[in-house]
């Protein structure tokens, strides 16, 4: 199978896969992070493409948070569907490393698997998380949840283990602090660190807009 075949049948099963997902989680955030994660990928040396394109693709075909905490899922599915493609071993195993350590987790997590490719693929996803599309994509998950918008007298928890990130119920701007405020100091490369100052700014005048607001000061 030409890559080119490989990439369309997974663009087509992942569509499948997702089509009745959370708005913030759909094909379109895939997408995003597809092309975000080839926008990086032309700036990087050494770099196995299609490793990057199968893994941005299926990096999120079974989103734990909407699996009762289960983070086997989306591998599993992955690793099937990758085997039936008759995809090499080597790029196989890569593309589910990725997938198994791309999200974030809380922050406070220990990674024990790095790789280029991994490293444009996190950085992708992440960015997808802040800038407009991340504000809009919290609040869209925040009201799928039926979480506050905001509560004063709960603050953010910045020392979250993995298992309180996952079962957090804080209201969503929490969020920002907990996690999308945090993301741009851990981007890896210089394509993303460059976005992620642009959308990092945004994000800081949002709140600075919202916290006006919210005190009828503006």
């Amino acid at each position: 199978m030409i890559k080119s075949t490989l990439v369309h049948a997974t663009i087509s099963f992942v569509k499948k896969q997702l089509e009745n997902a959370e708005g913030g989680h759909d094909w379109f955030h895939i997408e995003r992070v597809y092309k975000l994660a080839l926008r990086i990928a032309e700036n990087e040396a050494n770099i196995d493409v299609l490793v990057v394109q199968l893994a941005a693709l299926l990096h999120d075909i079974a989103d734990s948070k909407f699996y009762n905490g289960d983070e086997t899922i989306g591998p599993q599915l992955a690793r099937e569907f990758l085997t039936e493609q008759q995809l090499p071993e080597n790029q196989l195993e890569h593309v589910i490393a990725i997938i198994e350590n791309s999200s974030f987790k809380g922050g406070n997590v220990t990674q024990t698997f790095f790789s280029k490719e991994l490293a444009i693929v996190q950085d992708a996803d992440r960015l997808d998380a802040i800038g407009a599309i991340g504000i809009a994509r919290t609040f869209n998950y925040g009201g799928f949840k039926n979480r506050p918008l905001y509560d004063p007298t709960i603050p953010p928890n910045l020392q979250l283990s993995k298992e309180e990130y996952k079962s957090s119920t804080a209201p969503t701007l929490n969020h920002f602090y907990e996690k999308l405020l945090r993301l741009k100091e851990l981007m890896h490369t210089q394509t993303a660190r460059e976005l992620a100052a642009q959308r990092h700014q945004f994000m800081e005048q949002f709140l600075s807009r919202f916290y006006a607001e919210w005190e009828g000061e503006a």
